[in-house]
């Protein structure tokens, strides 16, 4: 038994993010209609989101490639309920997906009819990226990935 009280609040910290140069040439490629990673020259494996070091070698990663804009879906959850920081409001579906040209798994939202879409979804189903018509370069530049026809 607890003998305080426990009173629910919501804490809102206003910041800016200091994306930095590799990022920030992510960002950019975004906004080109781009998925840009980077190749390890150790392991050679290609990571998207590029990053400045290889996670797994931990040696500097600057050769840079664009990957393609499909691949197939490695998992997936199905969101009903808003929570601080929703990419948007829900329901949505949110998944991870290997990019072709990627070594990596890639975060991001399925889209489209969700009805129909829980009949399809599945471990190795292709996907295609629908991108916005507007990019800021921002991840939500690619509003979506939808299964391929």
């Amino acid at each position: 038994m607890k003998d305080f009280k426990t009173l629910p609040n919501v804490i809102r910290l206003p910041h800016k993010y200091g994306a930095g140069p590799v990022v920030t040439k992510f960002y950019n490629g975004l906004r080109e209609g781009k998925l840009l990673g980077n190749v390890c020259p150790k392991c050679r494996k290609t990571f998207v989101p590029a990053r400045s070091l290889c996670p797994e070698c931990l040696v500097k990663m600057d050769t840079w490639v664009e990957v393609s804009d499909q691949g197939v879906l490695v998992s997936w959850a199905y969101t009903d309920k808003e929570f601080f920081g929703s990419p948007v409001k829900p329901p949505f579906v949110t998944a991870l997906i290997k990019l072709d040209g990627a070594d990596c798994n890639f975060l991001h939202l399925i889209g489209g009819d969700l009805f129909e879409l829980k009949k399809k979804l599945k471990k190795g189903l292709k996907v295609k990226a629908v991108w916005n018509m507007e990019k800021k370069g921002h991840m939500l530049d690619i509003k979506y990935f939808e299964p391929v026809a």
